[in-house]
């Protein structure tokens, strides 16, 4: 006769496609509402699962909030890469595009919701250093990737300026999420056409 195992775990097995189901009910939630105004009950129930399921993944509310982040930033990282590293578009004209669909986006929601790793930085990154630590990585992977392609442009010819690619990128990244700031309060492109002025313009030239 086998011996029992002694680890084996109780009741039915998690299943990957539930967790994924309130990963992404946490992204719609969080980014319509907000994390505070989203409670617990108000996530399981977009994702059409049992209370009791959302313990069967998380420990708790700022856990699953730190997972969302990742799964939000992890699912786009792809088309960011792809966008900022076609190798048949120069560099700047890139980066346009890139800014350019963005906005397209921005018109196509009425401008609301803006940038959910702006939002969380605004509303939780004071009270909760598990999600501050996950929304800095992932906005230091994003501007290296803008950084890369404001390298390229300097390698080529097209951009003189002097200032360091690191510096361009890390400012170009924080003008954006603030014109997209602007973006709600105004419910106008507005901003994101002065970011693009200015941007295209004065500082990448």
């Amino acid at each position: 006769m086998e011996a029992q195992s002694t680890g084996a775990r109780r009741g039915p097995k998690p299943k990957p496609d539930v967790r994924d189901n309130l990963l992404r009910a946490g992204v719609e939630l969080f980014h319509a509402r907000g994390y505070t105004a989203t409670g617990i009950k108000d996530i399981v129930a977009a994702a059409h699962v049992p209370k009791g399921s959302f313990y069967n993944y998380f420990d708790n509310k700022e856990t699953f909030g730190t997972e969302v982040i990742d799964f939000f930033f992890e699912r786009r990282l792809p088309k960011i890469q792809a966008l900022l590293s076609n190798p048949d578009a120069p560099p700047l004209e890139r980066l346009r595009h890139y800014f350019e669909l963005r906005i397209d986006g921005s018109r196509a929601s009425g401008y609301v919701r803006g940038c959910l790793l702006g939002n969380f930085s605004l509303e939780v990154a004071d009270q909760s250093p598990l999600m501050r630590e996950r929304l800095a990585v992932h906005f230091r992977t994003w501007s290296q990737l803008l950084e890369t392609c404001i390298e390229e442009a300097r390698r080529t010819g097209a951009l003189t300026t002097p200032l360091p690619p690191s510096v361009l990128a890390r400012f170009i990244l924080n003008s954006w999420e603030g014109a997209l700031l602007r973006m709600r309060a105004e419910k106008s492109d507005r901003p994101l056409n002065e970011f693009m002025t200015v941007v295209f313009g004065t500082v990448l030239v």
